[in-house]
C-alpha cells in the first residue's frame, strides 16, 4: 500500500518531513514498516508490510504565495529523484501534502500519481476499491458534467476525488467526503464486490486538512497524528527544531525512536481536522448513502 503524510503549521522546509527523520517519507517508500492485521494487539500493529516498498512514483503538493497549490509528481521512485531533494530543501510551506505510491490499481503513470489537484484542493489517499473496473463506470457517471473532462488518469483515487468535488467539497468537506465513501459502498453492494474498500485519504484547502480513516470490515490501514513534538529524530542521530503549532498527519510514524511519545494512532472510522495551532479534531465517520 501507499504511504503519504499532510501538515499544516508555521512555513517549514519540506525536507523536515519529506527527507529528514529516521523514518521519512522517502523511507517509508523504501521500506514501509507498518500494516494492519485484523484482530491483532496495538503492540503487535508494527511488522513488515507486504509490499514494503512504495516505488511507483510519488507527489507532493504545497501552499505558497498564490491561492493555488505547486504540485510536483514523477513516476521514479522517490528514492531515486534528485529533483525531488532538491525542491524539498528549498521549498518552505505552512501547509502541504506528500505521497509515495504501490501501484495496486491504475498503471504507472504521472497522471495517476497522488496528491490530486483542483483548483485550491488537494487530495491523496493510501486504499483502494477493489473491484474498482467493474464499479468505475457507474462512479463516474455521478461526476458533475463540468468535472468529467478533467479527471486526466485511470486510478480509482482521481475518481474519488472528483466524486468529493462534486458533492460539495469546497462548501461541507466532512458531508462531501462521507457522500463520496457511501457511493463507493453503493457500487460495492449493486454490483456484489465483496471485498473491502479500504482508505485513509487527506483532503487540503490550503487553510485546513481533513483526514478519513476507513474502512469497510473496520480493519483499516493505520493512520496517526503527531502530539506534542518539539523536535524529530534525524537520521543525522540530533533533533532537529519542529514548531510547537505544527500538525502532522501521516500514515506511519516518522520516527522510529519516539512513535509512543509523539504520535497517536487515529481510531477507526474517524474523521479528523488539521488546522494550525488547534489540537487535532477527530469525530465519528460515517458514509452517507
Amino acid at each position: 500500500m501507499c504511504r503519504w503524510l499532510a501538515y499544516t503549521g508555521p512555513p517549514i522546509f519540506l525536507d523536515t518531513l519529506l527527507l529528514k527523520p529516521t523514518h521519512s517519507l522517502i523511507d517509508q517508500s523504501l521500506e514501509a514498516r507498518q500494516n494492519y492485521v485484523p484482530g491483532a494487539p496495538v503492540t503487535s500493529m508494527f511488522r513488515h508490510h507486504a509490499l514494503p516498498t512504495n516505488g511507483d512514483g510519488f507527489g507532493v503538493g504545497w501552499y505558497g504565495e498564490r491561492p493555488f497549490p505547486g504540485q510536483y509528481r514523477d513516476t521514479r521512485p522517490a528514492w531515486n529523484d534528485a529533483n525531488l531533494h532538491r525542491l524539498a530543501q528549498q521549498i518552505r510551506s505552512k501547509m502541504f501534502l506528500a505521497h509515495v505510491r504501490a501501484a495496486l490499481g491504475g498503471t504507472t503513470t504521472r497522471l495517476n500519481c497522488h496528491p490530486f489537484v483542483h483548483g485550491n484542493w488537494l487530495f491523496q489517499y493510501n486504499g483502494e476499491i477493489n473491484g474498482f473496473p467493474q464499479l468505475k463506470r457507474d462512479l463516474v457517471l455521478d461526476v458533475a458534467p463540468e468535472l468529467y473532462p478533467l479527471i486526466e488518469g485511470n486510478a480509482d483515487t482521481e475518481v474519488c476525488f472528483y466524486l468529493a468535488l462534486t458533492y460539495g467539497l469546497a462548501d461541507d468537506a466532512p458531508t462531501a467526503l462521507a457522500r463520496m465513501v457511501g457511493r463507493v459502498e453503493r457500487a460495492r453492494r449493486d454490483h456484489g464486490v465483496e471485498a473491502p474498500f479500504r482508505a485513509t485519504l487527506a483532503a487540503a484547502d490550503g487553510q485546513t486538512v481533513f483526514g478519513v480513516r476507513y474502512s469497510s470490515d473496520k480493519a483499516s490501514k493505520t493512520l496517526y497524528h503527531s502530539e506534542g513534538i518539539s523536535s524529530i529524530r534525524t537520521v543525522g542521530g540530533h533533533d532537529e527544531p519542529f514548531p510547537e503549532d505544527g500538525r502532522i498527519l501521516v500514515s506511519e510514524p516518522l520516527e522510529l525512536e519516539y512513535r509512543d511519545q509523539h504520535w497517536v494512532e487515529i481510531p477507526e472510522s474517524s474523521l479528523v481536522t488539521l488546522r494550525p495551532g488547534l489540537e487535532p479534531s477527530i469525530t465519528a465517520f460515517e458514509p452517507i448513502d
